[in-house]
Order: C-alpha cells, then sequence, then structure tokens
C-alpha cells in the first residue's frame, strides 16, 4: 500500500511533461533488514524526449521504472512517491483496472529479459490477438498488419514470427518481438530496460538507430534504461546517472559526457571502450556495488569507492543541487578534480 503524504498529494502539471514523478521511495525487505531500494527520486520525461536512465546492474534502476508502473513486487513496496502521467492523475492511485488499461496503450515497457513478456503456450500473432482484445481494440487485423510492419522494419520475418512460440526464436530475436509489443497498441511513452542487452553490437546499433526514427516519426517519450552509457550517449537528450537507488547527477546528454561533476558519472565515462587510440585507456571502475551496510551509512553511498572523497562526505548524506542551468549532481566535492 502507498503511504501519500499531503506534501505530493497535489502535483503540479505540466503539458510538456510526459510523466512526472515525485518522491518516489521503494524498500525491500531482507532477512538483513530494510534496503532502500529507490530513495526520494524526482523525475521528469519530457513530451517527446528520449531520456537514459544509467547506473550499474543493481544499482535500483529497473525498480525505479517498475515503480514508476506501480507494478514492484513483493518483498518489494512503493512506501510513498506519485507518478503523473500528461496530467491525468496519479498512476500510483488509481484501480488495477484503470492500469491495466494504460499499461500498454499508453505506456510500452520492454523487459529486460524479453521471455518474461511472452506466454509460451502461445504463438506471437495468437499474443497479439489476446492484447487487442484486452484493451478493446475493434480492428483486429489492422492490429496484425501494424505488428507485422514493425516486425519487418525490426528486421524479422513477419510472417514467420507470429507464427512462432518463444523457444522458437533466438534470444535477439524475442528482443525485438518485445519491442515490437511495446509500440504495437501506439503507446506514447516507451520503457526500454536494457532492451538491446541479447543482440550482438551489429544489430544493437541497428535496433537503436530504428528506436531513433519511430521516436521521431511518433513523438514518442522514450526512457532508455542501461547500465551502459556508451549505447545512449549518442540517443538520449538527456541523462540520469542513478548509483544505490538514487539519481546523483542528471542534465544533458552532451553536457554530462563533456564536463562530468560526480566522481561516479566520471568513472562510467572513463569505463567506455574505445574503438581508436590506445584500447588499455578503458578503466574499470574500482570498487564493488553497494551492498546492505553501505545503504546503512549516513553519508554518501559512493564513499568506500570515491578517489576524491573527504572526511565530512562520511557524515552527511549530499542532496540533488542545481549547479547549472539544466545540470544537478549529488555531490559534496564539486569541482574537484579526481585525476590529482
Amino acid at each position: 500500500m502507498v503511504n501519500h503524504s499531503a506534501a505530493n498529494a497535489e502535483i503540479e502539471t505540466d503539458e510538456r511533461i510526459a510523466i512526472r514523478v515525485r518522491n518516489i521511495n521503494v524498500v525491500y525487505a531482507t532477512p538483513t533488514g530494510r534496503i532502500p531500494a529507490v530513495r526520494n527520486v524526482d523525475l521528469d520525461l519530457p513530451k517527446g524526449s528520449i531520456t537514459g536512465i544509467i547506473g550499474e546492474s543493481g544499482s535500483g534502476k529497473s525498480t525505479l521504472i517498475m515503480a514508476i508502473m506501480n507494478a514492484v513486487t513483493k518483498p518489494g513496496n512503493i512506501e510513498s512517491g506519485s507518478v503523473i502521467l500528461n496530467g491525468q492523475g496519479d498512476l500510483l492511485k488509481m484501480s488495477r483496472e484503470q492500469q491495466r488499461k494504460i499499461r500498454g496503450k499508453e505506456i510500452g515497457f520492454v523487459f529486460q529479459a524479453a521471455q518474461n513478456s511472452l506466454n509460451p503456450l502461445r504463438r506471437v500473432g495468437q499474443q497479439i490477438l489476446d492484447l487487442g482484445r484486452s484493451h478493446d481494440i475493434k480492428d483486429l487485423r489492422g492490429l496484425i498488419r501494424h505488428a507485422k510492419q514493425l516486425l519487418t522494419r525490426l528486421g524479422l520475418d513477419a510472417d514467420r514470427v507470429l507464427a512462432s512460440y518463444q523457444h522458437e526464436l533466438s534470444g535477439g530475436m524475442r528482443q525485438r518481438v518485445g519491442i515490437m509489443f511495446a509500440l504495437v497498441l501506439n503507446a506514447d511513452v516507451v520503457f526500454l530496460d536494457e532492451a538491446t542487452t541479447a543482440l550482438d553490437m551489429l544489430s544493437q546499433a541497428s535496433v537503436l538507430e530504428i528506436i531513433r526514427e519511430l521516436q521521431k516519426e511518433k513523438h514518442l517519450t522514450i526512457a532508455l534504461v542501461s547500465h551502459d552509457i556508451g549505447v545512449v550517449a549518442d540517443l538520449s537528450e538527456r541523462i540520469e546517472i542513478f548509483y544505490a537507488g538514487e539519481i546523483v547527477e542528471e542534465g544533458r546528454t552532451s553536457k554530462i559526457l563533456s564536463d562530468p561533476e560526480h566522481p561516479y558519472t566520471r568513472g562510467l565515462i572513463r569505463a567506455i571502450p574505445r574503438i581508436s587510440g590506445n584500447i588499455d585507456s578503458a578503466e574499470p571502475l574500482k570498487g564493488s556495488s553497494p551492498d546492505y551496510k553501505t545503504y546503512q551509512q549516513p553519508g554518501c553511498l559512493f564513499y568506500d569507492r570515491c578517489p576524491i572523497r573527504a572526511e565530512g562526505c562520511l557524515k552527511s548524506r549530499p542532496e540533488l543541487a542545481q549547479i547549472g542551468r539544466e545540470h544537478k549532481v549529488a555531490c559534496f566535492r564539486v569541482g574537484v578534480d579526481d585525476r590529482n
């Protein structure tokens, strides 16, 4: 059950924003204690834009997206927050039936593991018809035609795919089918959770280019979730850097890549392999991802891995603060060069 405080009961709407997220907190109950997987996250997805949500595996990116969809499963629990979709109201307060109608038709979702979204007992074509009927689509033949067009654009043999069960498709094919399902009902907002993970490099580049084309044609709002900042660097307009359940830096992609302020962001950028020059110049991010003890410390959660940490960083938690017109960072050491 979501606990909505008076502070976020009324959220200002903006016609330029497709999804406005405020004060999302998700906690997982574990044998070792309660872990805040997402903490006090605010996020805006402007209409017709592509936003990259970047962070290591286990940083809470997928949990954030599932919270926005109000689809967090036990042992997770959304403890507070508001999610306003196109000014229509709070998704977290809507009935299950209202949410079911919105998912797929207004919000599309591509899972990291594509097989999770496919029924192994029904052919792909049958599942498209099931999806159409569940959303009261009258022109089912038109829906199948649209699905074929999308599959063809994604480089697949549409007739073969529609007649196949999921086990008859490769991992890469299933991932493309997942993208088709997210788009086939003409959703305005699409979440792509590691949507190209199962693809080889050439297929990945091709699919990302198709996503870019579809986004421009249909004026889609896309959140591209990835652990690889290189994947979304030239696709997204804005980047949200996620670490240990918190946004630690956000801004325009060009600004973040050229002038990153958070040491975690710098580490992610340095870890990107280069295709020219010294192939050994890429530096792996030092240290390990946060564990239960990390979440319990009062100070900066990146403290143990930070090359520019100071004593004060362990005493209190830095909050996301404005340092430029469209640039925010959560760090007490802004401006300190970690190369020194």
